[in-house]
């Protein structure tokens, strides 16, 4: 705090006339994990400054993670200096003082901060990463030994306990892991007075398995939690979790391309919904590149489709009270009732727009349910046949357009069942189009994402094999 506060006021002493300054650390361990075993450990501690100054209608930006007194001023200084050789940009300034955060004064005001994360120890580490491993688990062995009996009794032969001979079980070609934790604290001042601390601990797991069937091809798969408090998170099924995923895989089939019912499941869901967001950006929108450029105010999707920013919410993953600027957020709507209701407007961009400035991005998007159906297996039973998408490989969309050509893998349903696998297809359209088809909107969004966005259910989009 002693820092930025001498760091700002010598920028001023220098000639800037405004000045933001943000200093960040963070400081991460990690244990990685190769088939059950230690495979790599890290640690891994930042610190940074960032400077923005304003000087003679000019602005620049500039950043260093050298942290002494002595070389911190002459880092200014020389910024100083360049920031006055750049041509003059008017629209450039410190948000309105009305605007800034004036509640983030400890950093710990939406409880994302774990005390618990002060006990770790490399020990405890390596233990909890150890104790996630599938492939060394208990329950594993417990199953390879039970399938193999199964197998001894079917053919009258006992051979050795062994994931190669256990009848219709994969064996698993690698299993990779990570455990991590880490603390992100950041303090943001500026030359009008703001002061707005944040500070949130992150526990992580995530695993990839790949597995090989009796003819040899080989399936993938993933799975992941997170979140900011340890006693959350979901160690002891993450791997379990991959290895299922990737044995679901096997046995892929074509399907006859066509128009279907689409499933998007809460993991990939976001896909549909990220280009939306983006497309209500400041930036996108005062280049004339986004496919929603005028559409305030308009009813553009569907009457039931309501999106929120919650950024306030305490405990939740993502949330903020301010943005990079010290602008103070608030929980509003993106989209109501399929209304475009705002824009993500900086400073700078609602200045060259001249409009009124709002915050720079949405911090923690929420999509509301919409019809009855709350799971994943409702949303199936539902629409009865379809396919669900679970994850996508490539692809590209236009953001002025809105057009959209994504690689998907997944599964063909029929009665609200799983079929059979399908890979190498691809879905195309334009995300307006496919809005103005919402089926469903479930109530199943993983705490653990960024985007709290559940299954969504599309009619009638192309799918091409």
């Amino acid at each position: 705090m002693a820092l930025a506060r001498h760091c700002l006021e010598y920028a001023r002493q220098q000639g800037a006339e405004a000045v933001r300054i943000t200093l960040t650390k963070s400081l991460m361990n990690l244990v990685g994990l190769l088939n059950g075993e230690v495979d790599k450990t890290s640690h891994a501690l930042d610190r940074s400054l960032q400077l923005q100054l304003f000087a003679n209608g000019r602005f620049g930006s500039f950043s260093s993670n050298k942290l002494d007194k002595e070389g911190l001023e002459s880092f200014i200084r020389e910024a100083i200096d360049t920031v006055k050789m750049l041509e003059a940009d008017s629209f450039r300034s410190l948000p309105a003082p009305g605007r800034l955060a004036k509640d983030a004064v400890t950093g710990r005001e939406l409880d994302l901060y774990d005390p618990a994360y002060e006990t770790l120890t490399a020990e405890k580490r390596r233990e909890m990463a150890l104790g996630s491993s599938y492939y060394n688990s208990a329950l594993r062995q417990e199953e390879l030994s039970s399938r193999s009996e199964a197998t001894q009794g079917a053919r009258g032969i006992r051979p050795p306990v062994s994931e190669t001979n256990v009848f219709s079980l994969p064996r698993i070609i690698s299993e990779e892991g990570e455990y991590s934790d880490s603390v992100f604290d950041s303090l943001t001042l500026d030359s009008q007075g703001l002061e707005a601390r944040h500070t949130e601990t992150s526990f992580e797991i995530g695993y990839e398995t790949t597995v090989e069937d009796a003819q040899g091809r080989h399936f993938s798969s993933y799975w992941w939690d997170a979140t900011p408090r340890l006693e959350d998170l979901q160690l002891s099924d993450c791997a379990s979790k991959a290895y299922g995923r990737a044995v679901a895989q096997q046995n892929p089939q074509s399907v006859p391309s066509g128009q279907y019912t689409l499933i998007l499941d809460t993991e990939c869901a976001s896909k549909v919904v990220t280009p939306v967001l983006n497309a209500l950006g400041g930036y996108s929108l005062q280049q004339k590149n986004s496919f929603l450029t005028d559409s305030l105010g308009k009813k553009l999707f569907p009457e039931g489709l309501t999106i929120l920013d919650v950024p306030r919410t305490p405990g939740d993953t993502g949330c903020r009270l301010f943005d990079s600027e010290g602008v103070a957020t608030r929980e509003m709507p993106i989209i109501e009732n399929g209304v475009v209701k705002t824009y993500f407007l900086n400073t700078y961009i609602s200045r060259k727009m001249e409009m009124e400035p709002t915050i720079e991005d949405a911090t923690r998007v929420k999509v509301l349910p919409l019809g009855e159906c709350r799971t994943l297996e409702q949303v199936l039973e539902k629409v009865g046949n379809g396919i669900l998408v679970t994850g996508f490989n490539g692809g590209n969309s236009n953001p002025a357009t809105g057009n959209f050509s994504y690689g998907i893998e997944g599964f063909y349903i029929q009665d609200g069942k799983r079929v059979h696998p399908v890979r190498e297809m691809l879905i195309t359209g334009n995300f307006l189009t496919l809005w103005s088809n919402l089926l469903l909107v479930a109530d199943d969004a993983r705490p653990c994402l960024s985007k709290l966005v559940p299954t969504l259910a599309f009619t009638k989009v192309d799918f091409s094999g």
